[in-house]
């Protein structure tokens, strides 16, 4: 692992170099929490859009793969190791959002089990290094919201989404398809299967841009996309609405799409990935 941060560090400024950034800086981002090989690049135009100068708490929004959880859960230790250096989870803000009731506590196994956090880690230490001692980070791992819970989460969170010196880090890839994933919708009328897929999560997509947390919701209940992060992007969603009832002015972007490989028979599998971000006006 004495290797492991210096190649990490050149692949990851390698994608980012190759972006443009926005004329906005994000408040929250959307992206992918695959193994880099697959998303890297795809991730980078997400993470090109954050401006470190002004970042001074980052909340990294992760759905559960590996427990059931039916609230949100924070992290019990002070302090994430990535490659290029640690990152200190805010306490102060983690007491906050503790005072509610609304949360538990995820177990340290969880914890280091859990990669929809992780993958972000190394991407947010790169995105900040220039500002790397003046900013915290707050993970929060996200259960099997209800609709009712996402909009209560979503009002929780709508006050430090307000705050131009947070940034929401939002983790989810998009359609998991194939039979490995118990997931085979297909459109002929689009061609080829990878097609399909790519039209599906494009209608999501869209929908997302919309800033509809309820047209997102009936999305997910007709064509039952796998978004794993469904659950996190319907907490951001609602938290953009309670903002907008304030009259905040926001709106979001996709700016990359990716698939890890081309479906083209029944047999094949793939995971898609997108990069989005939010900017407010």
């Amino acid at each position: 692992s004495l290797f492991i941060g210096p190649q990490l560090n050149a692949q990851l400024e390698g994608w980012l170099s190759q972006v443009q950034s926005t004329k906005r800086p994000a408040r929250a981002i959307i992206a992918p929490h695959a193994g880099y090989t697959y998303c890297g690049s795809c991730a980078a135009h997400a993470y090109k859009q954050v401006d470190p100068s002004i970042t001074r708490r980052i909340f990294i929004l992760g759905p559960s793969h590996h427990v059931p959880l039916s609230r949100c859960a924070l992290s019990s230790v002070d302090i994430y190791r990535t490659p290029l250096y640690d990152l200190r989870i805010d306490q102060k803000i983690y007491g906050e959002l503790w005072k509610t009731g609304m949360f538990e506590r995820m177990s340290l196994q969880t914890d280091e089990d859990e990669h929809s956090i992780e993958m972000h880690l190394p991407y947010t230490a790169k995105a900040m290094e220039s500002h790397k001692d003046e900013f915290t980070i707050i993970p929060v791992l996200v259960g099997a919201l209800s609709e009712s819970k996402e909009q209560e989460f979503g009002k929780l969170f709508s006050k430090y989404l307000a705050d131009p010196s947070n940034l929401f880090v939002v983790s989810s890839d998009f359609c998991h398809w194939g039979q490995r994933f118990r997931y085979s919708y297909y459109d002929e009328s689009q061609g080829e299967i990878y097609r399909s897929i790519e039209h599906l999560d494009k209608m999501g997509m869209s929908i997302i841009e919309q800033l509809d947390p309820v047209s997102f919701s009936n999305y997910l209940k007709k064509y039952h996309n796998t978004i794993c992060g469904r659950h996190p992007i319907g907490v951001l969603l609602n938290a953009i609405t309670e903002l907008q009832k304030n009259g905040m002015n926001m709106s979001f972007s996709f700016l990359n799409y990716a698939q890890s490989s081309q479906c083209r028979n029944w047999q094949d599998s793939s995971v898609s990935y997108a990069a989005g971000a939010l900017t407010v006006h």
